[in-house]
């Protein structure tokens, strides 16, 4: 069968039909015939099924009657002829009660309506085999487009294996990109070589549910707690795009979820938020360096060229991204690599350009200091055919500059990161590893590695460190 990859790229527009000719010719002996039929076109039927009874959490959002004037209300209002005073009818006006919520329509339990004219929307993407409630979305479904694979044609990992540093060191070369999660101690490092293959990772870390990703299309590698108001959930790859962005799928409701953000955007969750977890991407070398006791992901017994990249010279900074079909802003080059955070509504881009030129940043996010760590020696995995010895990009790492309730200052000495006060040296992962503070760790902020045209597609008003 066709190789998953190959549908993809091949998908976009004609312009593209040598591209996908070599890479068929590329592929196409290296991977397994085991791979899931993607699903086929005649499945394009928008019909999700019995429309889904409103559950108890929905029912409670619907109020069943106008609220009645409390005691209270009514014992301002005078029964006596006179006209009101200014002051009794001011505590009339404020006591108004608020117009409740039109009964007639139905709402999830995160306060999405129903459209009842969903259907109308859905004309690119397959529905067939879905049992989400295609009601509740909370992004117009022309924006969804299919990625050319099928539901888990791109299988995600459920039952992930790690092996110890020593028996990673056979297979990973030290400047290859891991994706580098510590939690409570723990460490694991997640391999782009398998994640290339497979975007998603539901695992656990420290006792906590924890949902591992990568959409290779975008360099977006997101880290989230998929423990949800009490419930566990599993992650799956849907097989369709949005702004060029994976679109996962849970298995509990069926329900899809924008990887970027972690926003539910269609189904009984649609409005949901998952909670991001801290993560970096980091060559392998420097996560080996710095967690003694960690652990790697394993290859998987799927018949995959771990090591291979089947998106071959992808990451060329001006060439333009496959299914993405909006305007790239053009404040930095479409695939220019950026170090993005948002905090408190508040968006920013920081350019691997000027990050590798001057190292260290001190900036300023949502009211909150931060600083950035640029540090080279990470390879990329979206260069050449082959990920070992790929093109070192670097690698980034955001961080509050406080300890012990001292704001730090850094600066880039020549030989690596330093600290004003103490002259301590830092790594790319926030700890220091030298000097009177080694040993000492800075806390993460949330900040995630992009393309820049994926980032500015979903925050398109982020600030750009550097502009002007």
């Amino acid at each position: 069968m066709q190789n998953p990859f190959i549908r993809r790229l091949c998908a976009p527009l004609p312009a593209f039909a040598l591209t996908c000719a070599v890479l068929v010719l590329a592929f196409s002996a290296c991977v397994s015939t085991d791979t899931p039929t993607p699903t086929p076109a005649e499945a394009r039927i928008p019909t999700p099924g019995a429309t889904a009874t409103p559950t108890a959490a929905v029912s409670a959002l619907v109020p069943s009657a106008s609220p009645t004037p409390t005691a209270a209300v009514s014992a301002l209002v005078p029964s006596a002829s006179p006209t009101p005073t200014a002051a009794v009818s001011t505590l009339v006006a404020s006591a108004t009660p608020t117009p409740t919520l039109d009964p007639n329509v139905v709402r999830n339990a995160y306060s999405v309506e129903a459209d009842p004219d969903y259907e109308d929307g859905i004309t690119g993407i397959y529905t067939r085999i879905w049992e989400t409630d295609f009601r509740f979305h909370t992004v117009p479904y022309h924006e969804i487009v299919s990625g050319g694979v099928g539901r888990d044609g791109i299988p995600p990992i459920d039952e992930p294996t790690f092996v110890s540093l020593t028996d990673a060191r056979e297979w990973l070369s030290d400047t290859e990109p891991v994706i580098a999660l510590e939690l409570h101690g723990e460490a694991k490092a997640y391999p782009l070589q398998v994640l290339l293959w497979h975007e998603i990772v539901n695992d656990e870390l420290a006792g906590l549910p924890v949902t591992v990703t990568y959409c290779p299309l975008c360099n977006s590698a997101v880290v989230f707690d998929r423990t949800l108001d009490g419930t566990i959930y599993d992650f799956g790859v849907s097989g369709n795009l949005r702004n060029s962005d994976l679109v996962m799928w849970d298995r509990q409701t069926q329900s899809w979820w924008q990887q970027l953000t972690g926003e539910g955007i269609a189904g009984e969750l649609a409005g949901a938020q998952l909670r991001f977890l801290p993560a970096q991407i980091v060559s392998w070398a420097a996560f080996r360096d710095g967690y003694a006791d960690g652990l790697v992901l394993d290859r998987p017994g799927f018949s995959r060229s771990y090591g291979r990249n089947p998106y071959p010279y992808y990451d060329n900074l001006d060439s333009y991204p496959f299914l993405f079909y909006g305007e790239a802003d053009p404040r930095l080059p479409p695939k220019e690599r950026v170090a993005a955070v948002e905090i408190s509504g508040d968006a920013a881009a920081f350019p691997y350009s000027v990050l590798a030129t001057k190292r260290v940043v001190h900036s300023e996010v949502g009211g909150e200091d931060l600083v950035v760590f640029f540090e080279f020696g990470t390879g990329t995995a979206l260069g050449s055919g082959t990920i070992a010895g790929a093109a070192d990009v670097g690698a980034t790492g955001v961080f509050r500059p406080v300890l012990d309730g001292d704001r730090l200052t850094f600066a880039f000495d020549g030989d690596g990161i330093t600290d004003e006060g103490t002259g301590s040296r830092w790594n790319v992962l926030g700890r220091a590893v030298s000097g009177p503070l080694a040993g000492r760790q800075l806390e993460r902020l949330n900040a995630q590695d992009h393309l820049w045209f994926a980032w500015a597609a979903f925050k398109p008003h982020t600030t750009v460190y550097g502009e002007g």
